[in-house]
């Protein structure tokens, strides 16, 4: 009984938020004040009590999103079939197990294997042992091989594998050396801004690719690729330096401490390095293909756990939350697609509101909203209203999504900066003045892009 009580308190405010919008659909509020219909009243409830519960996490983020399809079934459904409009159950469900679905959950895949059979570790031994023992080579190199492999596995897992490659160099630093925390930052800072680089980097990529599908806009894996790397390198770049300078390293060299030879590889290492590269070409190759790229992510994964080189437990390990709240977001999309409340949203935007004061509001909204919550209940939330807005939708997503990427002040900004914090390597203050000149300057860097940059692609 005081498990509920201590439940109720703490989630009072998040209560009294959905009992108001309950009172706000029996009172059609809505309608009535924003001249909506009926099935885009419901879709913009659906979509506010959703906001609510991502930004609250009164209960877990994938609950809300399995939350979303019930009642997209169960209540928006009904009533855009009242309405006469087209739509189907199967476009809801649809958005759970759709191409970037697979082609997410593929991702998780090559991630299990590069980490089972110790390939990524491998790998980021072998690039830090080439890096020398000067100090700006060195953080050049941790910073260059964790953002690589971001580029293709889990943020959250690279943070913690690479912690636990560097640790022992982070502590035999001099304790007076402020070095040490430059080196501790660039790992979560570096994996954040390394899944830029791929769609399946970072789920606020595959947001943003799914979204423009659904407005008939198809981003390719490696036109995605081609579009955001560069970002990516030039945030790397500002990181690199702002952290020499933040952190300078004196007069020290640094004793790499991994000179031990490795073992020759195994047939299955070999297997998996060959499995990792088909479907990488597969993905940038699918427009030659005409192979969609869930298609090729389906195909590692039946060759992965049918060839044996995963088993049950590693199915059973995969990231199932983050694949339901890709799949949240974009039954969202649907929904308000459908009801038209999209169109609706697009033209309650005054004649006058220029597209670069829009552009501008939504990626600060962005900035601040992932400094404080999940990167992906964010694009979810912000990408469906660029993809409303009539011209530039691919512009607005990519920005967007970037920035949800980019904002990384606070230990609760991102799992790899939780990861960070934990280490008793850095203080909450050390995070927030270096990710605040992070996120301001991937911000400006953003804006310049799309002006100048993301226009040549469409």
């Amino acid at each position: 009984m005081k498990t509920i009580n201590n439940l109720l308190k703490a989630n009072l405010p998040t209560l009294l938020l959905l009992l108001l919008l309950a009172l706000a659909y029996y009172f059609h509020t809505f309608q009535q004040w924003l001249h909506l219909k009926e099935a885009e009243e419901v879709a913009l409830l659906i979509l506010l009590g959703t906001a609510l519960m991502w930004i609250t996490e009164a209960i877990p983020l994938y609950v809300t999103s399995l939350g979303v399809l019930l009642l997209s079934l169960l209540w928006l459904f009904p009533l855009l079939q009242g309405a006469g409009i087209a739509a189907e159950k199967g476009d809801f469900y649809q958005a759970f197990f759709g191409d970037i679905t697979l082609l997410f959950m593929g991702g998780f895949v090559l991630s299990s294997l590069l980490n089972k059979y110790g390939l990524a570790q491998r790998m980021a031994n072998w690039m830090i042992q080439k890096t020398g023992t000067e100090p700006s080579r060195v953080l050049a190199g941790i910073i260059i091989i964790t953002s690589m492999l971001s580029m293709w596995m889990s943020n959250t897992a690279t943070a913690a594998m690479m912690f636990a490659i560097v640790s022992p160099m982070i502590l035999q630093l001099p304790k007076t050396s402020p070095f040490s925390k430059g080196l501790a930052i660039a790992i979560p800072f570096a994996c954040n801004i390394g899944g830029l680089g791929t769609p399946i980097g970072t789920p606020p990529n595959a947001i943003a690719i799914g979204y423009l599908e659904q407005a008939g806009i198809a981003v390719s894996f490696s036109t995605w690729m081609l579009i955001a790397f560069p970002i990516m390198a030039v945030l790397l770049f500002f990181l690199w330096w702002l952290l020499l300078r933040s952190y300078p390293p004196g007069p020290i060299a640094i004793d790499m401490g991994i000179e031990e030879e490795e073992d020759r590889f195994t047939i299955r290492q070999y297997l998996v390095i060959g499995l990792f590269l088909l479907t990488i070409l597969g993905w940038l190759s699918s427009g030659l293909t005409g192979l969609s790229t869930g298609t090729v992510g389906l195909i590692a994964i039946i060759i992965a756990f049918g060839g044996s080189l995963l088993k049950t437990q590693d199915f059973r390990n995969i990231s199932w939350d983050i694949l339901f709240m890709l799949g949240g977001g974009l039954c969202l999309g649907v929904g308000l697609n459908k009801s038209g409340l999209t169109d609706t949203i697009a033209h309650a935007i005054p004649v006058g509101a220029g597209f670069y004061f829009i552009f501008g509001i939504l990626l600060l909204m962005a900035a601040a909203m992932t400094t404080v919550m999940s990167n992906t209940a964010t694009a979810n939330l912000l990408i469906p209203v660029a993809v409303s807005l009539p011209n530039n939708e691919l512009v607005l997503c990519i920005a967007i999504s970037i920035m949800c990427s980019s904002s990384m002040a606070l230990p609760v900004s991102t799992p790899p900066n939780a990861i960070a914090f934990g280490s008793g390597l850095l203080q909450a203050r050390d995070m927030f003045n270096s990710g605040m000149l992070i996120t301001v300057f991937a911000l400006v860097a953003t804006i310049l892009a799309s002006i100048f940059y993301l226009p040549l692609f469409f």
